[in-house]
């Protein structure tokens, strides 16, 4: 099963998953790929870090499921290494923005379950998340962010679960909720 995790930058993807994973027996995710500088802060599991180079490499070599060109950097999910997991039987929780959730759903939805779920994060709030992150993004870097928040909120209406994120605590125990209903729902043997 895959379970994917949109909302827009600053919404507490990473953190909620990161969360899932700590609490949850078969549980796991798989690193995406992208080009931009490592931050202070990120975890060895939460990005495979490439030169710009060799993400092109890997476009033209058709190596990835899906990616795109977020926030100036390029994003995108290996095959390999999701198809290996899916194989291992593990539920996959994985953050992607919504025009990968869109191409991930078309290419898995007759082999894979998968269940997608929409963070949202009001306006004022999201600022103040970004205006406080750890690596300080800068005022450039903020607005682009911010710039993208009525775009990616279009898309809500594609998600089979759209979650308010105000309360992390609230948050993860209703996404725990759904992933243990949804494997219910799937008719798998054991969670």
């Amino acid at each position: 099963m895959l379970v994917i995790l949109s909302g827009v930058s600053g919404a507490g993807k990473d953190t909620i998953k990161r969360e899932l994973i700590k609490r949850m027996e078969n549980v796991t995710t798989v690193a995406s790929y992208t080009d931009r500088p490592k931050r202070p802060g990120d975890s060895a599991t939460q990005y495979n870090y490439v030169s710009k180079e060799e993400f092109e490499k890997m476009i033209a070599q058709d190596e990835l499921y899906e990616y795109s060109v977020h926030h100036n950097h390029y994003y995108g999910t290996s095959k390999k290494l999701l198809n290996e997991t899916i194989q291992d039987g593990k539920i996959i929780v994985k953050d992607i923005d919504v025009n990968g959730t869109e191409n991930l759903v078309k290419l898995f939805k007759q082999d894979v379950k998968v269940v997608t779920i929409y963070l949202r994060v009001p306006k004022e709030i999201l600022k103040h998340r970004l205006e406080n992150r750890v690596d300080k993004p800068d005022f450039k870097e903020i607005t682009l962010r911010l710039n993208r928040f009525d775009y990616e909120e279009s898309k809500i209406g594609n998600y089979d679960y759209v979650i308010k994120n105000n309360d992390l605590e609230k948050t993860v125990q209703i996404i725990m909720a759904i992933i243990q209903n949804e494997y219910k729902l799937g008719n798998y043997t054991e969670f």
